[in-house]
């Protein structure tokens, strides 16, 4: 039976991250979609797999081969603080009522 319970991640849609594991390791990306089910995050540009696509003439889909970004799971990927532009993990802290993340190195907010 799958696990369908929603994870606490520490990355959200649209945050800057590095790749610290896998093939594309140090490469640098903004998450495009987060799958909180599975704990997978998917990066723009990296992660890249080429995919066969059967055509389909009623859907106007030529075939052929073509590059798709593939989930990476997201405790390979770490934030990038856009202050002091170093790889961080984030510590929470309470400003103004409300919970945001902070970055470890330089203090700096990492929610805009």
């Amino acid at each position: 039976m799958k696990d369908t319970t929603k994870k606490d991640l520490h990355v959200k849609n649209g945050d800057r991250v590095v790749v610290i594991a896998g093939k594309d390791k140090g490469k640098i990306g903004n998450i495009k979609k987060v799958d909180r089910v599975s704990g997978k995050v998917t990066v723009e540009g990296l992660n890249m797999v080429t995919k066969a696509q059967k055509p389909m003439p009623q859907a106007q889909i030529q075939g052929g081969l073509i590059k798709v970004e593939t989930p990476i799971d997201s405790s390979n990927v770490m934030i990038m603080c856009p202050a002091c532009e170093k790889a961080t993990k984030p510590a929470m802290k309470v400003v103004d009522g409300k919970k945001v993340r902070v970055c470890k190195k330089c203090g700096e907010q990492l929610d805009a």
